[in-house]
C-alpha cells in the first residue's frame, strides 16, 4: 500500500507505461535506415555530367566511379589514384560481375576518362557505361 494524501493506494492501481511498442517502432525505423543507406552508392565528388541524346538507364547495382573536372578519380567516397582503381574494381568484380559506371564531369579532359576506362578493362570489366544526362 502506497499512501497518496489522505488515501492509500495498492500498486495495482498505480498507471503504468507500456513502451514495448515506441521500442519495436525504434527498431523498425533502425532497420529501415540501415538497409536504406546501403542502397545509395555515391562516388565522393559532385559531378556534371554530359547531356546526350541516347542516354539510357542502367541497373541499380554497378560500381561507380567519378571523374572530376581537374581529372581526379573518386570511388567509395574517398579520392582514389589512377593504379587503385584496377585493385578497387577487380576486388569488387571477384564477388559478382557488375557493369561500371564512370561519371565523369563535362570540364574534364577526354584522357581522364580513358585512363579510367584502361584501368577498368585491365581489372576484367566487360561492361562499362559513361554516365549522360538526357537531353
Amino acid at each position: 500500500m502506497i499512501r497518496i494524501g489522505a488515501r492509500y493506494m495498492d500498486r495495482s492501481d498505480t498507471p503504468e507505461i507500456n513502451i514495448v511498442p515506441m521500442i519495436d517502432l525504434v527498431f523498425f525505423l533502425l532497420i529501415f535506415f540501415l538497409v536504406s543507406s546501403t542502397l545509395i552508392q555515391e562516388t565522393g565528388v559532385e559531378v556534371r555530367r554530359p547531356v546526350a541524346a541516347t542516354a539510357g538507364s542502367i541497373q541499380d547495382s554497378s560500381i561507380l566511379i567519378a571523374v572530376a573536372a581537374d581529372g581526379t578519380v573518386y570511388m567509395d567516397n574517398r579520392q582514389v589514384g589512377l593504379p587503385a582503381v584496377r585493385a578497387l574494381v577487380r576486388e569488387r568484380l571477384r564477388a559478382r560481375d557488375l557493369p561500371i559506371v564512370i561519371i565523369a564531369d563535362r570540364e574534364s579532359r577526354t584522357r581522364s576518362l580513358v585512363e579510367v576506362m584502361d584501368e577498368c578493362r585491365l581489372a576484367g570489366a566487360r561492361n562499362i557505361n559513361v554516365a549522360t544526362e538526357k537531353k
